[in-house]
């Protein structure tokens, strides 16, 4: 994919939208995180849109809502903007409950277009890997910083496989499902073990 000036423009109004953000378990600025989406996108045969919508992914979310997602549109065009959107659970301000907000962004996401699907799935294959990286460091007290714990989060993560697939798989959606699967499974290893009968606690 040619990097063109609009692309370019794109990554500066990310700077500036999430310029003061930060990983909630790294700490590490949240612009490599919209950075590394977009790599994946590009990676698994995105177009400029797509690479656009994956830097501005979180824009409309957590950065100003309508208006924010308005400003994209104007900025970048409504094919950017309408990723965008498809990629936002919520524009509400305080956000609603965290479980309902994730159900209903499971339920949207198999009939959801390709292009989002495939932002989407970057974006939860950054995260994942991000998680995975994060457990073997601290372990279990990464899980007080999400709002699902460690269950709602698993959960959360394996769900978002099984929709996509509901759509098709692909090697991203794939990739992803063997990210998730590893982390499941590091979280098994090491959780305690009740008894002599070596079955994990539930």
């Amino acid at each position: 994919m040619p990097i063109s000036p609009r692309f370019l423009e794109a990554v500066s109004y990310a700077a500036a939208l999430h310029g003061n953000q930060r990983r909630k378990f790294s700490g590490e600025p949240y612009l490599a995180h919209l950075l590394a989406v977009a790599a994946i996108v590009m990676e698994h045969g995105g177009d400029e849109d797509e690479a656009i919508a994956a830097l501005l992914h979180d824009a409309a979310e957590d950065q100003g809502g309508p208006p924010t997602l308005a400003e994209i549109r104007r900025r970048f065009g409504e094919p950017v903007a309408q990723i965008v959107d498809g990629c936002t659970d919520t524009t509400d301000n305080p956000k609603p409950p965290w479980r309902p907000r994730k159900e209903a962004y499971l339920v949207h996401l198999p009939g959801a277009s390709a292009s989002v699907r495939l932002v989407s799935a970057a974006d939860k294959l950054h995260n994942a890997r991000s998680i995975l990286r994060e457990y073997r460091r601290h372990g279990e007290s990464i899980w007080s910083l999400f709002r699902g714990g460690r269950e709602g989060t698993l959960w959360y993560y394996r769900a978002v496989v099984e929709s996509l697939k509901r759509s098709g798989s692909n090697a991203l959606v794939e990739e992803l499902g063997r990210a998730v699967t590893e982390l499941e499974q590091l979280v098994r290893s090491t959780e305690p073990h009740r008894g002599t009968t070596g079955n994990a606690e539930n």
